[in-house]
């Protein structure tokens, strides 16, 4: 160990993201952004008055941004928190909720980033396993006495549980935590929105990078009873309280009023994926019957490395992970028509050369 090292920043398993090629020449299925423009909405409100005012500092409290968000999910706004992306907001719930004496559990196969987050904030993490099938039982946390960390759908395997499922979780124990990272949720899954003003130990989080097609601005936020939330404050504003800029609070807001163009891509996304899914299954390919805006495949003959290797030669990146139980997939983010078009044409070609 580096003399200079501390023995905390020692034990971190640091996330690793998609790889982000610098130039254009290539076909980009890896890191499950949205292939469309935001909404024209969010392209035309950053005035020049609104601009004139970048020398200032941004809202602290992100208040039109959550006031937008409440507004769109018929809540407060003290039952929202925004950050400079969802993976803010999990950190400020993992640093607020979790801690000596209350570990937090999540499944083998889901978003590493939980941990990552667990790992940085010196948690005690319980690692359930999936099914066989990947499918997440519930069953299987009940007597967990932590908060809970649940992404659905779940990544990478793109499936996802019944609203039903989460509600027995959150009733089972009234005394912990349940959160439901939703970051998939707008292409096919049932948000646990609708129950947080029933139980009030649930936080459900969501990200503007995905269905909102505003990756690069880094929004996400997280909804909760009241109490939960000013928990999550109060970690913020210890950490930074500047945390979320200008131009991402201002054209946030003006994405959540565009419900007609969200609904729209969205939907073109999913129509996309069953496509998509359909093509595949004639090539050889199975997988989960994904509600994510992904899918995770492998191949019944040909391994999922060899695969890989070959359409990143063609500068076509999915992405694959050399892990347990996972090795012999890849995940295959859905792009355009065109570029769908293009992965699969490829992989026709590939396959039919490796069946002969």
């Amino acid at each position: 160990m580096s003399r200079f090292l501390s023995p905390e920043a020692a034990r971190l398993a640091p996330y690793t993201p998609g790889e982000q090629p610098v130039d254009m020449q290539y076909v980009k299925l890896n890191t499950n952004e949205s292939p469309f423009p935001p909404s024209p909405r969010v392209l035309q409100d950053l005035s020049q008055e609104e601009a004139g005012r970048l020398n200032l500092y941004s809202d602290p409290a992100c208040g039109r941004l959550n006031r937008a968000i409440a507004a769109r999910y018929g809540l407060a706004p003290e039952n929202v928190i925004s950050g400079n992306g969802s993976d803010e907001v999990l950190a400020f719930a993992f640093r607020a909720l979790c801690g000596t004496g209350r570990g937090v559990a999540f499944a083998d196969i889901t978003y590493s980033f939980y941990r990552s987050q667990a790992a940085l904030f010196g948690l005690e993490e319980t690692i359930v396993p999936l099914r066989e099938d990947f499918s997440l039982n519930v069953d299987d946390y009940m007597d967990f006495p932590g908060t809970v960390v649940i992404a659905n759908p779940n990544a990478p395997t793109g499936m996802a549980l019944p609203r039903l499922d989460i509600q027995r979780l959150l009733e089972a124990n009234p005394d912990r935590v349940v959160m439901v990272d939703e970051a998939y949720v707008d292409f096919g899954g049932r948000s646990a929105l609708p129950l947080v003003e029933k139980y009030d130990n649930l936080l459900v989080v969501q990200t503007f990078s995905k269905s909102r097609s505003m990756a690069g601005l880094r929004i996400g936020f997280c909804i909760g009873s009241e109490k939960l939330i000013g928990y999550l404050n109060d970690v913020k504003f210890s950490f930074n309280s500047y945390t979320m800029n200008l131009p991402s609070q201002l054209l946030g807001a003006e994405a959540v009023r565009d419900d007609v163009y969200f609904k729209a891509i969205t939907a073109r996304i999913v129509a996309t994926r069953e496509r998509v899914k359909r093509e595949l299954r004639t090539l050889g390919f199975t997988f989960p019957d994904s509600k994510a805006n992904f899918i995770f495949a492998s191949h019944e003959t040909i391994p999922a490395q060899q695969i890989f290797q070959a359409l990143r030669e063609a500068d076509i990146y999915v992405r694959y992970w050399n892990k347990p139980r996972i090795s012999d997939s890849l995940r295959i983010t859905i792009g355009t028509e065109e570029e769908m078009d293009t992965l699969l044409a490829f992989l026709k070609d590939y396959v039919s050369k490796r069946r002969f």
